[in-house]
């Protein structure tokens, strides 16, 4: 028997473990729990050993154990997520069962085989910190592992955790990056990740990427461009819950099963199908399954001349919509039929446009912009060549901080204009778009609005009219109606990471308004997770820091800032952020502006 005085230490990498809302799970269900823990036990005590891990202490719904090794404790803990989430997919989500953990080198007291000490302390609150079925490590584990395992990291910066007497660097940890493992889903960051979104009350679908059949890879453009006029034409049918482009292209060139699809996307159907361009012609072939089964519903084949392009995108449309819910097809296929571009050489640069505006870099944006303007040329009565060419001005002022002149400012809103007066009653990417453009390049907050709710009434599936309706919302005052836009928004398109991080920042800004200090810091931290150069995350950090009195945080965040844009000036800020209508919110913002002593005039 071991001596309970005989104490002794060593350096170890300290693993913690404890179950999310335990006591929750108690009161609903006792007995359920427990056998649903005893078997989740089993997962972790056995991925444990397998990793060379011990287990010291237990209490319950927690685990402590020791690793020789940081590596070895960190994929120990990525593997244990992956496979509790396996384990919680078949279960309703009130009953699922997530763990929180953290993992931290440290000192450590050794005592009749228990651990003690700070090193213990740090893991625990790091698994604290942790978001249910995620991963915290300390900076100290960080610097050990970051070369060495295929994992990818989220800085969340110097924290102050209860008991430890200096701050703790926290990082987040990522899903292991070999495509055999699950999808990683951004929407975990604003949706509880124990609860995947479930299936709408309404006949709800997901369009896959469409194989290019046509045997030139520089033809993909075409393939893509087809889905997206797709996946607009299901969107008009307003009984239909249709996922955004961006969110189901996640899955290209993934090897997974429409069940798995269905459930990370909240879908009861999935389409694929391919594309053949040639010798003027196009064949459109497509497939319709039940994600829960994997049966296929339905099956056809479309075939045309490019000329008819439109009238083939709509047959599929109708078709499909056919397959779902044979009422509607009759009562609303009038709703597929729009205005096609007169001049095809005209579409064909609007589909190149789209896809170098899909890359997200600003030389994408150029070229995106120069596509649009040409196929503007080609076709002056095109309006969504309009709105995306206005939209690309937009982008390069907000997400790329890159300067634009007035002529470009000016430009930009006379295209959105533009495109709103060309745009039939059916088009409500345009209208969505230029609700950018002109609520936040022309400043007109109100009319903005307007195109933002006329682009949802037209489409109630078009995320981005909700990301721009909320942010909008908090610049007008109507803080209540901006949670429940951007997370509708998110729920459209849960692995299109620019509107989940276009989500966060709404929420960033109404915080702000509010001086809703914490939650506006949690929200940047969230917004870096997903984009650690996020200018616009890290400036509410760094003005935070200086709020509090944290003189070394500020200036690491400044430097850090001043290095990625060293061209960001007070003045850039004022334009961006001094546009809140209610006088009270304009005052917190212009005081949080002011903590930024740092940057030149």
């Amino acid at each position: 028997m071991s001596d309970l005085t005989d104490v002794t230490r060593k350096l170890v990498a300290v693993f913690a473990a404890d179950v999310e809302g335990y006591s929750r799970l108690m009161g609903a269900d006792e007995v359920g729990t427990l056998k649903g823990l005893t078997e989740r036990r089993a997962i972790l005590d056995r991925l444990i050993g397998e990793h060379r891990g011990r287990i010291a202490n237990t209490a319950g719904d927690g685990v402590l154990a020791e690793f020789g090794s940081a590596v070895d404790a960190v994929r120990c803990a990525v593997d244990a997520q992956a496979a509790l989430a396996e384990a919680n997919s078949i279960l309703p989500p009130d009953r699922r069962i997530s763990f929180r953990m953290g993992v931290h080198i440290g000192d450590v007291m050794i005592r009749a085989g228990d651990l003690f000490g700070e090193g213990v302390n740090i893991a625990a609150r790091l698994q604290a910190l942790a978001q249910p079925g995620g991963v915290c490590i300390s900076g100290a584990t960080h610097d050990q592992i970051r070369k060495l395992l295929p994992v990818t990291f989220a800085d969340l910066g110097a924290q102050n955790v209860k008991n430890i007497e200096e701050p703790v660097r926290v990082f987040t940890v990522g899903a292991l990056k070999p495509s055999s493992q699950p999808l990683e889903v951004p929407r975990t960051v604003l949706l509880d990740p124990t609860k995947p979104p479930l299936p709408p009350n309404r006949p709800s679908i997901a369009v896959l990427p469409f194989h290019n059949m046509s045997g030139d890879p520089d033809q993909e453009y075409f393939a893509d461009g087809m889905v997206e006029d797709i996946i607009t034409a299901l969107s008009r049918f307003k009984a239909l819950f249709v996922i955004a482009r961006n969110s189901s292209f996640a899955y290209r060139g993934k090897v997974v099963d429409s069940k798995q699809i269905g459930r990370e996307l909240g879908v009861r159907h999935v389409l694929e199908g391919s594309v053949r361009k040639g010798g003027g012609r196009v064949r459109i072939t497509g497939q319709l399954i039940e994600a829960e089964t994997g049966s296929h519903l339905w099956a056809d084949r479309f075939e045309g001349s490019l000329e008819n392009i439109f009238e083939l995108q709509d047959r599929v449309a109708t078709s499909v919509v056919g397959a779902i819910v044979p009422q509607l097809m009759l009562a609303s296929a009038e709703q597929v039929a729009r205005k096609p571009a007169d001049n095809l050489d005209s579409y064909d640069r609007y589909l190149r446009g789209l896809a170098f505006g899909n890359k997200r870099t600003l030389e994408g944006n150029r070229e995106a912009q120069a596509e649009f303007e040409t196929a503007i040329s080609l076709d002056p009565s095109f309006a969504p060549a309009y709105a995306h060419a206005a939209f690309c001005v937009h982008n390069r002022y907000y997400n790329f901080l890159h300067a634009i002149s007035d002529d470009e400012r000016q430009a930009a809103v006379r295209f959105a204009s533009r495109a709103v007066e060309l745009a039939p009653s059916d088009d409500a990417v345009s209208s969505g778009l230029a609700a950018f453009v002109i609520g936040n390049l022309d400043n007109d907050l109100e009319g903005g609005l307007a195109l933002a709710d006329r682009a949802i009434a037209i489409n109630p599936n078009y995320a981005n009219a909700y990301t721009i309706k909320a942010y909008l919302s908090a610049l007008l005052g109507n803080t209540a109606d901006v949670g429940p836009a951007a997370d509708h928004a998110v729920r459209l398109n849960p692995l299109d990471v620019g509107v989940v991080i276009a989500a966060i920042r709404t929420h960033i800004a109404s915080c702000a308004a509010l001086r809703q200090y914490k939650e506006s810091a949690d929200w940047a931290h969230k917004l870096l997770s997903l984009n650690p150069n996020d200018v616009h995350g890290l400036l509410v950090l760094n003005g935070e820091a200086i709020r509090r009195g944290d003189t070394a945080e500020a200036e690491r965040l400044h430097l850090r800032i001043q290095t990625l844009f060293p061209h960001l000036r007070k003045l850039h800020m004022r334009q961006m952020y001094l546009r809140y209508r209610n006088p009270e919110h304009q005052a917190a913002m212009a005081e949080r502006i002011s903590l930024a002593v740092q940057f030149p005039e």
